[in-house]
């Protein structure tokens, strides 16, 4: 394979590609995701220990990192366990449905530039159409149908509602990260994967009070507020802590897949980490200039975005994502199902609102507006919110009854109340009749007088 000069992919590019090589990048993403998810859960298990300050898997391969490997192959060989009142079919088709919609999400993901590929031209990534996000909006959507398949099909009560919180979940927080991309589409003009990427390769001139400036090339700092609902709404998208309720040990035993075993469970397991990794390919793409070298390496190394290199940045900034997953499970305890639905709902979804219509704004004002008048009225909208969001009224908290009025409303008949102060004095009726004796004495007196 020869390298070749860095070079952006079109629609057209992938219509060109001959079938043998369409085959070897689809055989590619296949493994590439397998490694990953066998490295990722490894990664995940030796930082939690160094978080922890405990030892993590170190026997099995160099420094631990086949433990990952092992427990793959041993579990498709475990015994098989299959309720009696499952639904045999449904109970089949669950995690089938799960992986395959997991694999299928990777598709329209840009490994890197054009290169060249046993003598013919070709991108690494496996294919691209113009609405190329959708598709992947639509992979994650089907993803609850073997959530939910699964937990019903099991025939128990437990799957049964870890299937329906997370269903909920997913559905929830899918749209905030709906919205939050919907940014990325009004500045990159494209929903097409490998044109988001190619929009981030340069920022765009704009003036400001008489002088040139250079917006940065990569919406992560663009866009700021759309990534931090992304990342969040990506956290609970996956089911990972804090936001792991639907797998509430200590609530519903170990949610929606709890009756599977054998190499069922392990495809939820494998679809699971596909999707940490899929959602972290994704912040990637769209707002950290996707397989593309940060500015300080690209300003002395003009080829680092050159043919497979440009496969390294990619992984790179994969991981530095899967590292931020696997901290927050290390850190953050789980929260209350209210609280998570509230932050979603009331806080994530109007906050992407209000930001898209300012993005909305400033796009008009760019073309309509002088730049002294464009200016102006974009910092009066924001000082506009801010201030609305300082005054916005709080919810009022119920006045703190005292212990005395609480004591007081109680209707008559109530069963007692423990003192105030925590000090029970003891019952008359439990008082012990302790006899009083003669201290014991030696002596011959003593005896006889006994």
């Amino acid at each position: 394979m020869i390298l070749a000069h860095a070079q952006d992919p079109t629609l057209q590019t992938f219509e060109n590609d001959v079938w043998w090589i369409t085959l070897i990048k689809l055989l590619g993403v296949f493994v590439v995701l397998l490694l990953l998810t066998l490295f990722t859960i490894n990664y995940e298990r030796k930082v939690v220990a160094r978080m922890a300050v405990r030892p993590g898997p170190n026997q099995v391969g160099p420094n631990g990192w086949l433990q990952s490997l092992t427990d793959g192959l041993k579990l498709p060989f475990k015994e098989e366990i299959i309720p009696k009142t499952a639904d045999k079919l449904v109970y089949f088709l669950a995690p089938v449905i799960s992986a395959t919609v997991a694999f299928t999400a990777f598709s329209v993901i840009p490994f890197g530039g054009v290169v060249s590929m046993f003598g013919h031209k070709t991108a690494l990534q496996l294919t691209d159409v113009p609405v190329s996000v959708l598709v992947l909006l639509a992979c994650s959507s089907m993803a609850v149908y073997g959530v939910v398949l699964a937990g019903w099909s099991s025939g128990s009560t437990y799957p049964l509602l870890g299937g329906l919180r997370s269903s909920a979940q997913m559905i929830s927080y899918e749209v905030a990260m709906g919205l939050s991309i919907v940014a990325v589409f009004m500045t990159a003009g494209t929903m097409s994967t490998s044109q988001i990427v190619k929009a981030q390769a340069e920022g765009n001139p704009f003036h400001f009070l008489g002088m040139d400036l250079t917006t940065p090339s990569w919406y992560v700092v663009l866009l700021f507020p759309s990534f931090v609902i992304y990342c969040i709404s990506a956290v609970g998208e996956v089911n990972r802590a804090p936001f792991d309720l639907p797998e509430g040990e200590s609530e519903l035993v170990g949610g929606f897949q709890t009756e599977y075993s054998s190499f069922k469970f392990a495809m939820f397991y494998l679809a699971e980490y596909i999707n940490m990794i899929t959602v972290s390919a994704f912040a990637t793409t769209l707002f950290l200039g996707g397989w593309r070298a940060p500015w300080p390496i690209t300003a002395f190394w003009h080829g680092a975005n050159s043919g497979w290199f440009a496969l390294i940045w990619w992984l790179v900034k994969v991981l530095i994502l899967l590292f931020g997953f696997i901290w927050l499970r290390a850190t953050l305890p789980r929260i209350r199902y209210d609280q998570f639905m509230r932050l979603g709902w009331k806080v994530l979804i109007p906050v992407n609102l209000v930001w898209i219509l300012f993005l909305s704004y400033v796009k008009v004002a760019n073309n309509e507006l002088s730049e002294r008048a464009k200016w102006l009225s974009i910092g009066g909208i924001v000082v506009v919110i801010l201030l609305i969001a300082l005054f916005w009224p709080a919810s009022r908290k119920p006045r703190q009854v005292s212990l005395e009025e609480q004591l007081a409303a109680r209707p008559p008949g109530s069963f007692p109340v423990p003192p105030l102060d925590l000090q029970v004095p003891p019952s008359p009726r439990a008082r012990r009749a302790v006899a009083e004796r003669a201290p014991a004495t030696v002596g011959g007196d003593s005896e006889k007088e006994v």
